[in-house]
């Protein structure tokens, strides 16, 4: 029987042949009308034949681990990768939460806020009754008022739970000014300074997971409240992977409404041109899977990291069918 490395490091060697040749036929693609046709032939018999050597280098190893066949190409005939990904048959799009579900971005925005929260309230003792003001609890505030919220309605959240208010101020208030803005401009400043700092990497399979949809021919849509959504796929080198996105611009300028409400959800299907019953979607919280159910979609997933049963339970009693640790564990799922 086939070992779990062995077949970890086949998906990353066709990762790395897919990439490349993606890359080639792009660069091959943009010098048409330039090249003389002579040249333009001569590259595609290099990009034929670097197929090819990659479709060889894949089936010996595939034979020398004991792994199926089928399974050694650079892109996967659609038939196969779609029984890969453990969809149902009429599913036609997946639309996925960034933060907790793709990418391992939460760490930065708890430390974003921490800090933010923590400068603001270093200037305020005590609220305008009287009472000394709680610190920002990473573990009770952040579930609490700011997952999943734009910022300015994070900011708001946490102000009223410590019986505070700011005047909301201008979009364009310096970060860290007393306003509402203020707060949740030195928040977004933080976020870039952290993503500089730290980069931002994808969970495990998740690459994977996204090469299969596109050789499958499901287009890809990601959702997120943050404004700095573009940079974390580029840092996590999914961007390439990604067809549409709904982030914190798109939300302003729609009025997207967040959750309990679907309305980012289905703006993300508006994008891929699909009904949500013939999309799938991959959250990771529970608003999030009462949201996608309460919109219709044909496959509700609830994705949670730490593999915590009890959030596990919580995920498919909020709605979500299937509740997993990663999305490697849907491909385990349809053997």
């Amino acid at each position: 029987m086939a070992s779990e490395p062995a077949l970890a490091e086949l998906e990353a060697l066709r990762s790395k042949w897919r990439s490349a040749l993606l890359s080639a036929q792009a660069a091959l693609r943009a010098e048409e009308g330039f090249l003389a046709a002579e040249e333009l032939e001569a590259r595609e018999r290099q990009l034929r034949h670097d197929y090819a050597t990659a479709a060889a280098e894949l089936r010996r190893f595939a034979l020398d681990e004991g792994l199926p066949i089928e399974l050694a190409q650079p892109f996967l005939p659609r038939r196969l990768a779609r029984r890969m990904l453990g969809l149902p048959r009429s599913v036609r799009s997946c639309v996925f939460e960034l933060d907790g579900v793709l990418v391992n971005s939460t760490p930065l925005h708890v430390e974003a806020w921490s800090r933010t929260f923590g400068e603001l309230l270093a200037s305020r003792v005590e609220t305008p009754y009287g009472q000394l003001v709680a610190p920002f609890d990473p573990q009770i505030d952040y579930p609490q008022h700011i997952e999943g919220r734009p910022r300015l309605e994070g900011v708001r959240a946490f102000l009223a739970s410590r019986g505070m208010r700011l005047p909301e101020g201008r979009p364009g208030d310096r970060p860290g000014a007393p306003t509402v803005y203020g707060v949740a401009n030195r928040k977004n400043e933080l976020v870039g300074l952290l993503l500089e700092q730290h980069g931002v990497t994808a969970f495990d399979g998740v690459r994977h997971y996204l090469e299969l949809a596109h050789d499958a021919g499901i287009g890809c849509a990601v959702v997120s409240a943050s404004a700095h959504t573009a940079r974390m796929l580029e840092l996590s080198e999914l961007a390439d992977l990604v067809d549409v996105s709904v982030d914190a611009e798109t939300i302003a300028a729609e009025h997207l409404r967040g959750r309990p409400d679907p309305d980012r959800l289905l703006a993300a299907c508006r994008k891929l041109a699909v009904a949500p019953e013939r999309a799938a979607v991959f959250v990771g919280t529970e608003p999030s899977a009462a949201a996608a159910r309460a919109a219709g979609f044909e496959l509700v997933v609830g994705v949670d990291p730490t593999g915590d049963p009890d959030r596990l339970r919580r995920l498919r009693r909020a709605g979500a069918e299937v509740a997993v640790r990663a999305l490697a564990d849907l491909l385990e799922r349809s053997g």
